[in-house]
């Protein structure tokens, strides 16, 4: 089966302009051209196409798919149980969530009695599932299980004022290195305020704290561009900051 843009868009649910924007970057080039100068699309750019939607679900960018599928030891089987171990995990995040509405409802309406801990309970557990999926890997290489390990259980018996005090920390580290930047320099006064901030979120998490520890984490914001793009969201070069800032906090030379 061949399908022009305008029906393979309609199989897809994608728009015709996205499918000529795809072939415009080449993560999704037609099969051919035909004598009217259509783009023509056969099974190989469909299950291409299925791929690119599936990772786009997963919340992965184009230039990451694209470097995926181009890896010469790229396997669109192993990618397809690859995904569906991904959806069932958002599925059971979700499930979870919901339970958590539904529990509310039921004690908003008298039925049951729900702790705080029970109420912000699907919210860490999805927190703990995100940060899994995206940073799992390189945070077991460089801290090992055990301190993953820990690190989730202290996550998941916060208290409703910990998790509410962790979650606004977050946010005023943001806002204090985005202050600190415009000094452009990391030994500042504000700087080293945000960096002190920074360690009170960390040890939220962190079972124990370290110097060396930290450093390290600073060491892979600035180097691992899921880390830096959250940094960099703001302004580019935050990421790289707060690495300086952590090492002139923790006297780490460079």
């Amino acid at each position: 089966m061949e399908y022009t843009v305008q029906k393979l868009a309609k199989i897809s649910g994608v728009t015709a302009r996205t499918l000529r924007y795809y072939d415009e970057i080449r993560i999704l080039k037609p099969a051919r051209m035909n004598s009217s100068g259509y783009r023509i699309y056969g099974a190989a750019e469909v299950d291409r196409l299925q791929q690119i939607l599936f990772y786009r679900e997963l919340g992965i960018s184009l230039e990451q798919i694209q470097a995926i599928l181009a890896d010469p030891s790229f396997s669109g089987a192993k990618a397809l149980i690859e995904h569906r171990e991904k959806l069932l995990e958002k599925r059971k995040q979700l499930d979870l969530l919901i339970s958590n509405v539904e529990k509310t409802i039921a004690a908003d309406e008298g039925r049951i009695t729900m702790s705080d801990h029970e109420k912000f309970e699907g919210f860490k557990q999805k927190q703990i599932d995100e940060n899994e999926e995206k940073y799992g890997k390189e945070i077991r290489s460089k801290y090992g299980e055990d301190a993953i390990r820990r690190s989730n259980e202290k996550l998941k018996n916060m208290s409703k004022e910990q998790y509410e005090e962790v979650t606004l920390l977050e946010q005023k580290v943001k806002t204090a290195l985005a202050e600190a930047y415009k000094t452009g320099d990391p030994a500042s006064a504000e700087a080293q305020n945000t960096v002190r901030l920074h360690k009170q979120w960390l040890n939220h998490y962190w079972a124990e704290y370290s110097k060396e520890a930290h450093a390290g984490l600073g060491d892979m914001y600035a180097e691992d561009e899921r880390f830096k793009a959250y940094y960099d969201e703001q302004q580019p070069g935050l990421a790289e900051f707060l690495r300086d800032a952590i090492y002139v906090y923790t006297g780490r030379k460079k």
